[in-house]
């Protein structure tokens, strides 16, 4: 083992050394399925070999199913779900109900150790069989709390640095902002700013160092880069902020939301600037309402049902149940509308000129 000597050998040691899949080992153990005497023979001289047995937890929790998903979102204002949210649930129903798997949603507005005691009672009262993580967090205590309770859990999304939590997240978690930096970079824009999500999230921080990286590679510096609650309101002050400041202003902004980015434009607007003609805007998550707004809404596409489906397979992959695992595809970058060449810009001269190239000189006869 390379893990230490204090690492216990786990359900995946078993099915490594025995040359099969975890959920060949589970149905061995649990007396389900059909699986061949060698291969049974093999799997359980593995598990003899590695002084493994199941958990007595994960044990009583096979034998009395639920056959139920649970999945709790905190969110500001209970009742509301959020777009991506929707297209996240829909991707797990089409996979768990066809399974014969239901989902049980809780939606909080509440503490995280109000959070706690919703996972506790799913696990105490039996109400599931196993959980879907999102909204990753540093310091995120829910993971070592699924593991404390005998719960299988996965995180649709990346861990804080270090955690073992089953996961699935496009490679690299920022995938798809650099894309956006190089299509502005590409239409002459140099004083670009991005306006994203809170820095005690792993996704939004991924997301904003991704945007610091790309933006360094182009060697430019951002005018500015912020982390601010996911909310259209935020999303609208802080645009604002940045089209009224006496600094120097940004003629692009990459939003970590497509809610925000929509904010965005309406702040811009209010104060007499046209997208994409003074202004470019792109957001993230491309959800269906960015093709009706107008302009249409430049977004990386990332494609949330089929984070749903993929989460909800290597769940049920984990409970015992014969599926195939998806893979996550990486987030492109869809052009709409809102994107445009950089406009001219006035120099101290009153010149019109291009980002970069001010004809202060020519003017001055120099």
């Amino acid at each position: 083992m390379t893990d230490g000597p204090s690492r216990r050998p786990t359900i995946a040691d078993v099915a490594a050394l025995a040359g099969v899949s975890r959920a060949a080992v589970s149905k061995v153990f649990n007396g389900t399925g059909r699986i061949s005497a060698p291969t049974a023979a093999r799997i359980q001289d593995a598990a003899r070999k590695l002084n493994w047995t199941p958990s007595t937890a994960a044990v009583a929790l096979r034998r009395s199913r639920s056959r139920t998903v649970g999945l709790v979102l905190n969110r500001p204002g209970a009742l509301e779900i959020g777009a991506t949210s929707s297209l996240l649930i829909s991707g797990l129903e089409s996979v768990l109900a066809p399974a014969g798997y239901g989902l049980l949603l809780y939606l909080i507005d509440r503490t995280p150790e109000d959070e706690a005691r919703a996972y506790r009672a799913m696990a105490d009262e039996r109400r599931v069989d196993g959980v879907i993580l999102t909204d990753s967090r540093y310091g995120d205590g829910r993971f070592a709390l699924m593991r404390s309770l005998g719960l299988p859990a996965v995180l649709i999304g990346t861990p804080d640095e270090g955690d073992p939590v089953p996961h699935l997240d496009s490679d690299p978690p920022g995938a798809g902002v650099d894309d956006a930096v190089a299509h502005l970079v590409e239409l002459g824009h140099q004083r670009i700013a991005y306006i994203g999500g809170p820095d005690d999230r792993v996704q939004a921080r991924e997301r904003r160092l991704m945007f610091e990286s790309a933006m360094a590679s182009a060697r430019l510096r951002p005018i500015a880069s912020m982390a601010v609650p996911y909310s259209p309101e935020h999303a609208a002050e802080r645009t604002s902020a940045l089209l009224d400041g006496t600094a120097a202003q940004p003629t692009a902004i990459v939003y970590g939301s497509d809610p925000m980015a929509i904010a965005g434009i309406s702040a811009a607007r209010a104060r007499g600037l046209t997208v994409p003609t003074d202004l470019s805007v792109i957001g993230f998550d491309g959800l269906p309402i960015g093709a009706w707004i107008d302009p249409s809404l430049t977004t990386v596409q990332r494609d949330a049902v089929q984070r749903g489906r993929a989460v909800a397979t290597k769940l049920l992959e984990i409970l015992g149940e014969a599926v195939q695992v998806q893979e996550i595809s990486r987030p492109h970058l869809l052009v709409r509308g809102s994107t445009g060449p950089a406009p001219r810009l006035p120099c101290r001269l009153g010149v019109a000129r291009r980002p970069g190239g001010c004809g202060c000189t020519r003017a001055a006869g120099r």
